[in-house]
C-alpha cells in the first residue's frame, strides 16, 4: 500500500515539474524582443472627396526607333544627356543606302542627258514643222519621246528623294530639345524596324494620367481645376484636367483622366506615383468602398496576400485580405480590412504572427 502511495506521489511530482516547465517554455516563447513598427489607416477612410491614382509623365516624350534593319555604329548620347532638336543621337549602318545613292544618281545622269538630247531634237522638229517642212506624225512622236524623256528624268529625282529620306533612319536626330531618359541598344547590335533604342523627353512641362472608376467618370469635365499630391516628394502641385476618356475598353474599366500641372519649383520626375483630388464629393457607396493601402505593406504566401496588424496585446497578426484593382501604388482592398483598422506599413526587424512590437510615433 505504501509503494503504491509513494508511485502515485512520484507521477502528480512529474506533471507538476511538466507543466511547469510548458508554462516557463511558453512564457519565454511570448518573451521574444520587441519590434518597432510603423502604422497607418487605409487612404480612402475619411476622405469626402473623389481622389484617383497615376503616374507623373512628361508632355513632351518619344521611344526614337528605326524604320531600318542594320547594325549600330555609334550611340552618340548617354543616360541624362541634355540635347538639342536635330543633334544626331545613333548611328546605323547605311553602307546598302550609300550603294544604292550612287546608282541613283547614276540613273539621275542618264536621264537628264535622254532629256537634253530628246528637248533638242523636239525643238528641230516643232522649228520644222512651223516652216511645214516635218508631218504631223513626225512632230507627234517627238512630242512624246521628250514627254517620256522628261518623265523618266522626274522619276530618277524623285528616287532620289526617296533615298534621302531613307537616311533619316539611320541618322537618329533629337525630334526636339530635352534629356535622354532612357538607352534600349548597345554600339555593335543589330538595330530592327520598331525596336526602340533612345527614350527622350522634354523636363519642364509634366502630366498626370489618373485612373477614375465608371461611376464616378460622368462627374468629372475637362478645365476643372484639381490639386496633384507627390507622396514621395511631399509635395502638393495645382493642375487642371484637359482630358477625359470616353472608353475604358483597353484600360480594365476605368477611365484616363489626363491632368495638366502648372509650373512649379517642385522636384516632379516622370514615373513618379501621384493623387489626383477631385473637387467631387463621393458618393455614399463609394465612400464606404474606398479602402486602399500601398503595395509595399502586401505580404504574399503562395496565392494568399495579407497585411500585418496589431492585436490588442501589441502583437503582429497576419490578416488575409481579398484584393482588388490597382490604382498606382495603391491597390484596393475588398474584404478583410475595415477602413479605420491600422496595419503595419514597416518594421525595424523580422515580423511572424504573434511578434511583439511597439508603434512609433
Amino acid at each position: 500500500m505504501k509503494k503504491t502511495i509513494y508511485t502515485l506521489a512520484l507521477a502528480s511530482l512529474g506533471l507538476f515539474a511538466t507543466s511547469c516547465g510548458s508554462d516557463e517554455k511558453k512564457e519565454a516563447v511570448n518573451e521574444g524582443p520587441v519590434v518597432p513598427v510603423r502604422v497607418e489607416t487605409p487612404s480612402g477612410a475619411g476622405e469626402r472627396f473623389l481622389t484617383a491614382s497615376g503616374q507623373i509623365e512628361a508632355v513632351n516624350s518619344a521611344n526614337l526607333s528605326t524604320r531600318m534593319m542594320g547594325f549600330i555604329e555609334d550611340i552618340h548620347v548617354k543616360v541624362g544627356d541634355k540635347v538639342n532638336k536635330g543633334e544626331l543621337l545613333v548611328s546605323i549602318n547605311n553602307s546598302d543606302l550609300q550603294a544604292k545613292r550612287a546608282q541613283v544618281n547614276a540613273g539621275i545622269t542618264e536621264a537628264e542627258a535622254a532629256y537634253n538630247n530628246a528637248q533638242k531634237d523636239y525643238e528641230r522638229f516643232k522649228a520644222l514643222y512651223e516652216e511645214q517642212s516635218a508631218s504631223q506624225k513626225e512632230m507627234d512622236d517627238q512630242t512624246a519621246r521628250f514627254e517620256m524623256a522628261k518623265a523618266r528624268l522626274e522619276a530618277a529625282k524623285q528616287m532620289k528623294n526617296e533615298v534621302n529620306s531613307q537616311f533619316a533612319y539611320v541618322n537618329i536626330r533629337a525630334p526636339f530639345s530635352g534629356v535622354i531618359t532612357n538607352k534600349f541598344a548597345e554600339e555593335g547590335t543589330m538595330a530592327n524596324p520598331g525596336q526602340p533604342l533612345l527614350a527622350i523627353e522634354s523636363p519642364g512641362k509634366f502630366e498626370v494620367m489618373a485612373r477614375v472608376p465608371e461611376s464616378e467618370i460622368s462627374r468629372i469635365e475637362t478645365g476643372t481645376k484639381v490639386d496633384v499630391n507627390v507622396k514621395s516628394i511631399g509635395k502638393t502641385v495645382p493642375g487642371t484636367v484637359t482630358e477625359v476618356s470616353t472608353s475604358a475598353r483597353n484600360t480594365g474599366g476605368q477611365y484616363m483622366v489626363k491632368v495638366a500641372l502648372e509650373d512649379t519649383d517642385a522636384k516632379l520626375l516622370s514615373g513618379m506615383y501621384a493623387t489626383v483630388r477631385f473637387p467631387i464629393e463621393k458618393k455614399e457607396e463609394t465612400a464606404s468602398q474606398a479602402v486602399m493601402i500601398p503595395q509595399e505593406a502586401i505580404i504574399s504566401r503562395g496565392d494568399l496576400q495579407g497585411v500585418y496588424t496589431v492585436s490588442s496585446q501589441n502583437t503582429a497578426m497576419l490578416r488575409w485580405l481579398r484584393l482588388g484593382r490597382t490604382y498606382g501604388d495603391q491597390v484596393e482592398v475588398l474584404s478583410g480590412l475595415n477602413p479605420e483598422e491600422a496595419y503595419i506599413v514597416s518594421a525595424d526587424g523580422k515580423l511572424f504572427n504573434g511578434a511583439k512590437v511597439s508603434v512609433k510615433e
